[in-house]
């Protein structure tokens, strides 16, 4: 899609749609990006990942499409398309593609 996310504001759109898969890559497309938290899609190829780090706050990550392995305080878990997970601060996390995989990442940064 080549709208930049400020053609998009006030538009409804899909975000599946929004942010295309790159072999061998993670894509990462910020929505919102404001100073109390960040609204990012990302679109991960098979065997791609981000490696084990923690965030001073909570993270929601919601899979709109394939399947991601994402392992939350050393315990991984498979998590699939139309599937929620929040994923706490200060905890240990990562995630690996086990098969293509789109997410919507919510972040809210808190005192």
């Amino acid at each position: 899609m080549s709208d930049t996310p400020s053609a998009v504001k006030g538009k409804a759109f899909n975000l599946e749609e929004f942010v295309d898969y790159a072999d061998g890559s993670v894509v990462s497309k910020t929505l919102i990006q404001k100073d109390i938290g960040n609204v990012t899609l990302f679109a991960f190829d098979s065997g791609q990942g981000l490696s084990e780090h923690t965030a001073p706050f909570d993270a929601v990550v919601y899979i709109l499409d394939g399947e991601a392995e994402i392992a939350i305080g050393g315990q991984p878990q498979n998590v699939f398309a139309g599937e929620m997970l929040i994923m706490p601060a200060n905890i240990s996390h990562s995630l690996r593609a086990k098969k293509p995989f789109k997410m919507l990442l919510v972040m809210i940064r808190g005192s």
